[in-house]
């Protein structure tokens, strides 16, 4: 897989450069790949796809929450493409150890891990990128209520595998 050397520069002369977007996007990027594949390795090849993908097509983002917008869908599409191949079917999980910072060692985190991908997905964005319920379903392409619905059952879901639990799940 080759870059050209003008699809770098187009990448390089927009507001930031590529090493700065990758700085403030990459966390990110990985959480909601991982949120998606419960695999590290599969969320490193996620992570260089969509940041591949970007310097390629060098998107006009006219702000930021744009930008932001355009690697999470992208993101998305890429998780949804590994998780339907044909390889990725066939292939036998490895051993996975967590490697960001955040709260990935808490029952909490875990319970989510263990949710159906259209349910981690919409809590994912919602608790840990701190989307809006409208921006959520732009970025899934679906009806609010269907994110609404979603998260409702993902709640309920966490509710009853967090019984026991110190605290309790809010709506």
């Amino acid at each position: 897989m080759t870059v050209s050397p003008e699809s770098l520069r187009n990448a390089r002369t927009q507001n930031d450069s590529v090493d700065e977007i990758l700085e403030r996007y990459a966390a990110m990027v990985y959480r909601l790949a991982y949120a998606r594949t419960k695999n590290r390795f599969d969320s490193d090849d996620i992570l260089q796809e969509v940041f591949m993908r970007y310097i390629r097509s060098a998107p006009d983002c006219q702000d930021e929450e744009h930008r932001k917008a355009w690697l999470i869908r992208t993101t998305i599409n890429c998780s949804k493409t590994l998780l339907t191949s044909a390889w990725f079917r066939k292939t036998a999980p490895l051993s996975d150890t967590l490697s960001f910072e955040m709260n990935e060692r808490s029952e909490v985190y875990y319970a989510v891990l263990e949710l159906p991908t259209q349910y981690r997905t919409v809590i994912h964005l919602f608790y840990y990128e701190d989307y809006a319920v409208a921006e959520i379903a732009r970025l899934l392409d679906c009806k609010e209520s269907t994110v609404k619905s979603r998260l409702h059952r993902a709640r309920n879901i966490l509710r009853d595998k967090l019984k026991g639990v110190a605290f309790d799940v809010q709506e």
